[in-house]
């Protein structure tokens, strides 16, 4: 199935990071349009974003990761975590997966 997913998984714990609030914004006429936010679930995940015409764009998530490591009661160097990424071919399933710990972050193309 087409569209855009994500999932956040704290590198420093081995475990998933439910509660998480996600946006998902799109490039359009060089700003960045909301198009959806959702928060993680128990698991981490977003398994699909609501999004009305999937198009060829830029787009952008956010995880505002700031609440979750406060409710970890856990100092964090990074109040929010944004990926850019370009949808080239609509056929295709976008997976854009974070790790995170408290003073880093890593992303790639999921599948």
């Amino acid at each position: 199935m087409a569209g855009i997913s994500t999932h956040i998984l704290n590198a420093s714990l081995g475990q998933p990071a439910a509660k998480v609030l996600v946006k998902l914004r799109q490039e359009i006429d060089h700003e960045y349009i909301l198009l959806d936010q959702q928060f993680t679930d128990a698991d981490g995940r977003i398994p699909v974003f609501k999004i009305d015409a999937f198009i060829q764009s830029n787009y952008q998530l956010i995880f505002e990761v700031a609440d979750y490591f406060e409710s970890l009661n856990t100092d964090s160097f990074y109040p929010r975590v944004s990926i850019d990424f370009k949808v080239v071919d609509i056929q295709q399933h976008y997976h854009v997966p974070l790790l995170i710990s408290p003073f880093s972050y890593s992303t790639y193309r999921g599948s």
